[in-house]
């Protein structure tokens, strides 16, 4: 499952929108589901019951991490601007 969620996790980027990284998730449910069509499998079996909720767990957890990533960034930023407005007040002073 582990290269499953780098697959997942390198199909998007923080750099898109929500709606471009659902697309993404979207094709990946669809071709995980015609996999397990492809085995046969009764919709209600616990191997693809499992599969299925692995798959959503997967893309929380990439949604987290963009998540985390933005807001950091987000922090960053502000980090930076407050310290660019704090130099830029010192200098007054002098």
């Amino acid at each position: 499952m582990a290269d499953f969620s780098d697959l997942v996790a390198r199909a998007v980027s923080p750099a898109m929108g929500r709606d471009e990284r659902e697309q993404v998730y979207d094709v990946v449910r669809q071709a995980v589901q015609r996999l397990q069509e492809r085995e046969g499998l009764a919709v209600d079996d616990p191997g693809i019951l499992l599969q299925r909720h692995l798959i959503e767990e997967t893309i929380r957890d990439v949604e987290f991490d963009i998540t985390r990533f933005l807001t950091l960034r987000r922090i960053d930023e502000a980090r930076a601007a407050q310290d660019a407005e704090s130099a830029r007040r010192s200098g007054r002073r002098r």
